[in-house]
């Protein structure tokens, strides 16, 4: 290494690569204090060089050719910030970590679907894959997870991991709004994609959800083990619901050890009010982690942001300038166990079930009697005063009568069958709702 300083390549100068250089060009000189060498931008790469990125790039060398650049001798560490779990930013990967480079990235879509194998071929080469960015933001959650808490058997992660969604559900219930009006407004304040589907379906929560998964578990990733659901059926009748019974929605991401398996899941949770995770709102997240030792702590923090999540990025830069060479995925690749998914068993917070009643002789009986069958204990069933059409808009002029049912502990299978009975008997509309309970 000349000089000994660590040579960068940063590959996508978007809005976070451009933040890794200003944190650099802003900190380069106390961070060679720090670590006891330079740490220095050498090259770059983007698809658009004439734009003005707001920094000075005239020192650096460009690359045309992404690839070009993951395979060069005269760098060290692969900064990776294309995107996409696929295409050039995997090659590109791939490439620079079998040419014996340190890569840092923030994309969790790729590390959810190929992080095994890249974690095997880092470990091949003896070099680092480092990922703090791609989880949470600015939280230091991998790190915390991959050094902090190693004394622990880690029980159960969970968490809010995606700001959008958790900005629409604190302006739904804070304002009463609905989740179009809300997911507008977040579009047009940049927080939500004009394709928001990413993330109000959850499949961003659950890319980060496997990245912890495997760092709690020693397992290999298991996107497609996760359950997923997102918050685009919620309603205002299902935020004024949960306010009234002591709850706020929050869509989570969970990963716990159980006898028969992990259990991975992202969905809307229903959670007491006077909890932490609770009052955590806008676009902020929150990750909480629960070990043997430790019972639990829980990180808060900005989870996405130029600034933030250039932060991190340079936090796994300079533990490679320090000589800090961890297994990316803490266990080795080699030793990773499957992620076995775990059998259904009985949810201790219950749930919360919302249906368009049909004014007919016996409904609420006959929805009561669909639970018992299915052995579903009721904790409380309470009926608004009707209106004339269902919220699908179906049968206009049929009364109907919103009804929610609270359950107690019992299993998801067995809820989703006794609706599924509801709904073939006739008594409600379509669109009914279900929401786990949590108690956190």
């Amino acid at each position: 290494m000349a000089n000994n300083s660590l040579r960068l390549a940063i590959a996508g100068l978007g809005t976070i690569g451009t933040g890794v250089v200003q944190v650099l060009q802003t900190h380069g000189d106390k961070l060679a204090r720090q670590v006891g060498r330079p740490v220095e931008i050498r090259a770059v790469c983007d698809l658009d060089r004439d734009l003005d990125r707001g920094v000075d790039l005239s020192s650096y060398e460009w690359f045309g050719d992404a690839l070009e650049m993951a395979r060069s001798d005269k760098l060290d560490v692969f900064i990776e910030m294309m995107g996409g779990a696929d295409g050039i930013a995997l090659a590109c990967v791939e490439a620079a970590l079998a040419a014996g480079k340190h890569v840092v990235t923030a994309n969790k879509a790729m590390l959810a679907k190929h992080g095994t194998r890249l974690a095997q071929l880092a470990e091949d080469h003896g070099v680092s894959l480092n990922f703090e960015a791609a989880v949470g933001g600015g939280i230091p959650v991998i790190k915390a997870m991959r050094e902090s808490l190693v004394g622990n058997d880690v029980t159960r992660v969970y968490g809010i991991m995606n700001g959008t969604c958790n900005y629409i559900l604190t302006r739904m219930q804070e304002e009463g709004r609905n989740f179009a009006d809300v997911l507008k407004e977040a579009q047009e304040l940049g927080f939500a994609e004009a394709d928001p589907t990413f993330d109000i379906g959850g499949h961003d929560t659950a890319h980060k959800l496997a990245i912890l998964t495997s760092l709690a578990f020693g397992t290999e990733l298991a996107f497609d083990e996760i359950y997923l659901e997102g918050i685009e059926n919620i309603t205002i009748a299902d935020i004024e619901a949960a306010d009234r019974l002591g709850y706020r929605i929050k869509l989570l991401g969970v990963a716990q050890i159980t006898d028969s398996g992990i259990e991975q899941r992202v969905h809307p949770t229903m959670v007491p009010k006077h909890t932490a995770i609770a009052e955590v709102a806008g676009v902020t997240n929150c990750i909480a982690v629960e070990g043997d030792f430790i019972d639990k702590i829980m990180l808060v923090g900005p989870g996405a942001g130029a600034g933030p999540t250039a932060s991190a990025i340079v936090s796994d830069i300079v533990d490679i300038a320090r000589g800090i060479q961890l297994p990316p995925l803490l266990t080795k690749a080699s030793d990773l166990k499957p992620c076995k998914r775990a059998g259904m068993r009985r949810h201790e917070g219950g749930y919360y079930i919302r249906l368009q009643v049909r004014d007919h002789p016996g409904a609420i009986a006959a929805i009561a009697s669909r639970m018992a069958e299915q052995e579903i204990s009721l904790q409380s069933v309470v009926q608004k005063a009707r209106g004339i059409r269902g919220s699908s808009g179906a049968q206009e002029g049929a009364p109907f009568a919103p009804v929610v049912l609270i359950t107690h502990e019992t299993t998801e299978s067995a809820v989703r069958k006794a609706l599924e009975a509801i709904n073939s008997d006739g008594h409600v509309e379509t669109g009914s709702q279900m929401i786990r309970i949590e108690s956190l």
